[in-house]
């Protein structure tokens, strides 16, 4: 069984809300799934960058000066 939808008041800026409305009627799909959906995407990349990060935690740190320093020499700028 499926867990039930929960609900929440949602202020979109007028025009987004003329687009999402006119995109749920285009695509036959609802607002409530469109903007299911985009939070979905947003958490999955979010998710994937603290993946990214765990895996790089180790690395040492490079600072801006010692950046600056590395692009003169290989001769970047």
């Amino acid at each position: 069984m499926s867990t039930p939808s929960k609900r929440s008041t949602v202020y979109f800026d007028p025009l987004l809300h003329k687009a999402l409305r006119l995109k749920s009627l285009e695509t036959s799909r609802s607002m409530s799934e469109l903007v299911n959906a985009a939070v979905k995407g947003a958490l999955s990349e979010d998710a994937e960058d603290l993946a990214a990060f765990e895996e790089r935690a180790g690395e040492p740190l490079l600072g801006f000066e010692d950046m600056l320093k590395r692009l003169k020499a290989d001769g970047c700028i």
